[in-house]
């Protein structure tokens, strides 16, 4: 038996939290449900938080990723139970942490109190919300299914998230091979090498001039690394700023998509990004051309969004979506 944390709600409308002995979640559920609670949040009691310790310094906004798709989760529950919308975002309120995060969701329900449907209260965030999510809870309010749209924008987020964290994953390896190796070659030139200049000069041989580069490196290395920092630096900024220009950063971005070992995994990523996101918006009822047009904002390439444009011209004349992808 493991502790567990849970979050509910009761038949009064007010939030329960407590710890709870059970074999797995699905029993912390079902007791509270047995209970008759509304069960909105059931965690092991050693497992970290959403959005809290170190994980939240790199947050964007109020809410982070899994914190965005946690409260999706909640509000369609709260709604599923029968709670009327600005009450379930009043309970909601008291859930999720920090300061910023629970301002906004203030700021939500007091707009839904105050006559306006949830899409506009979100969209007044001015992109905290990203536009794929207003789009399918208006599409859930038009449909009268808000319900199940937020179940299954909530599910979308979470594969989402599952999709970027494997990415990271798979990433954050060859990334420290990489520094390692580099952090090595640089201490190597900068301070290995430069102790065996005295031992090839008392040796008086002809030195092969393999070994003459490695030694001229070295020291340079040594005596200039501010230099070789400051022109490192230079040319990062360089390249940043030259990407600002849309014609230069769509040839990089078309040129990444070609590379040999790096181009098929991000063809790969782009497009499952692309494809669940279409598939769930035209689930919900989105308009074909309007869910292109959505979902060229959730790629990160430039060579990818133009290629969704360009799709979205031929569908907008009559061609079908296959033809229109096959053509871009």
């Amino acid at each position: 038996m493991a502790q567990f944390r849970y979050k509910a709600v009761n038949d009064a409308g007010e939030t329960l939290q407590g710890r709870m002995e059970a074999a797995s979640v699905e029993e912390v559920i079902g007791r509270l449900q047995d209970q008759g609670h509304t069960p909105l949040e059931a965690l092991p009691a050693d497992g970290a938080g959403g959005g809290s310790g170190f994980a939240a310094l790199f947050k964007r906004g109020p809410f982070s990723g899994d914190q965005l798709a946690q409260f999706t989760h909640q509000l369609a529950t709260l709604l599923g139970a029968g709670q009327p919308l600005d009450r379930a975002l009043g309970i909601l309120l008291e859930l999720p942490e920090g300061e910023h995060a629970k301002k906004l969701v203030e700021r939500v329900r007091d707009r839904v109190r105050g006559g306006n449907s949830l899409s506009s209260a979100l969209d007044e965030e001015h992109g905290v919300f990203p536009k794929l999510y207003v789009s399918l809870v208006r599409a859930g309010e038009a449909g009268g299914s808000l319900e199940e749209t937020l179940r299954r924008l909530a599910d979308y987020l979470e594969r989402a998230q599952q999709l970027r964290g494997s990415i990271v994953n798979a990433l954050i390896y060859p990334a420290f091979l990489l520094v390692g190796v580099l952090g090595s070659l640089v201490l190597l030139l900068a301070y290995v090498v430069p102790q065996f200049v005295p031992i090839f000069e008392d040796m008086q041989v002809p030195i092969p001039w393999i070994t003459q580069a490695v030694l001229v490196l070295g020291n340079t290395l040594q005596a200039w690394w501010w230099l070789i920092l400051l022109l490192l630096g230079g040319g990062v900024f360089a390249w940043r700023a030259r990407l600002r220009d849309p014609a230069a950063r769509l040839a990089w971005h078309a040129r990444l998509l070609r590379l040999r070992l790096v181009g098929p995994l991000l063809l790969k990523v782009e497009t499952a990004r692309i494809a669940r996101t279409l598939g769930t918006l035209l689930k919900n009822g989105v308009p074909l051309l309007s869910a292109l047009t959505i979902a060229r904002q959730v790629t990160g390439n430039r060579a990818m969004d133009a290629a969704l444009e360009a799709a979205h011209e031929q569908v907008k004349g009559g061609a079908g979506l296959s033809l229109a992808l096959g053509q871009s």
